[in-house]
């Protein structure tokens, strides 16, 4: 399993602004947006191109167009967080749910719904999961996807802790993740510390 913590100063100044519990939704919300930007670029690095005949205003050049569908597959609630900024850079994504509720006891996830653009063979797919505490809730979701013929998968992740990594890489070492921190660890109710909170209640006003 491959971990990318990406160092961009960018990506520190808007995870900051994510940690900070004097941030209102609205600013939470547009941080996140910020901040997945620099997220997806890392993430997408190796996708696919092919070379393309253009003409500029002055000459014939060569350009490149992407070369392989993208699908990204939001975890819910919180995963909704960084689809706008997909949807800004990648216009053509198409986009499935994956509906997952973690038991606040045992931490284990509890399907409620889900849905994947067909098939997902051949294409890269994008989890969008804000926060990898334990991992249940995203090895669910690549298990799910994975039924769908997916093979080249990468989780975007904010904030992620060592026992969600360990999990994944346990579970699905071929997904590659690509986060803003790799945490400290997680508290006795599973919330990753120091972390930002939860991250759906701060996106969407539930506190």
């Amino acid at each position: 399993m491959s971990l990318t913590v990406v160092e961009h100063p960018l990506t520190k100044h808007y995870l900051t602004t994510l940690r900070d519990k004097n941030t209102s939704t609205e600013l939470f919300r547009e941080t996140t947006r910020r901040l997945a930007y620099t997220l997806l670029m890392e993430a997408t690095g190796d996708m696919a191109l092919e070379e393309i005949p253009i003409e500029t205003p002055l000459e014939p050049t060569t350009g490149h167009r992407l070369h392989q569908d993208l699908v990204a597959v939001a975890v819910l609630r919180a995963g909704l967080g960084l689809l706008d900024a997909v949807l800004d850079l990648l216009p053509q994504v198409k986009v499935g749910y994956a509906g997952v509720q973690r038991d606040e006891e045992t931490a284990a996830p509890q399907e409620y719904y889900t849905k994947f653009p067909n098939p997902l063979s051949n294409c890269k797919v994008i989890i969008l999961e804000p926060m990898l505490a334990t991992g249940g809730s995203l090895s669910w979701a690549a298990d799910r996807i994975k039924e769908h013929g997916a093979a080249d998968i990468t989780a975007l992740c904010v904030v992620v802790a060592p026992a969600g990594v360990a999990r994944m890489g346990q579970d699905h070492p071929d997904v590659r993740i690509v986060a803003a921190s790799l945490d400290e660890g997680l508290t006795p109710n599973f919330f990753i510390r120091p972390g930002l909170g939860d991250m759906g209640d701060r996106l969407f006003g539930t506190l």
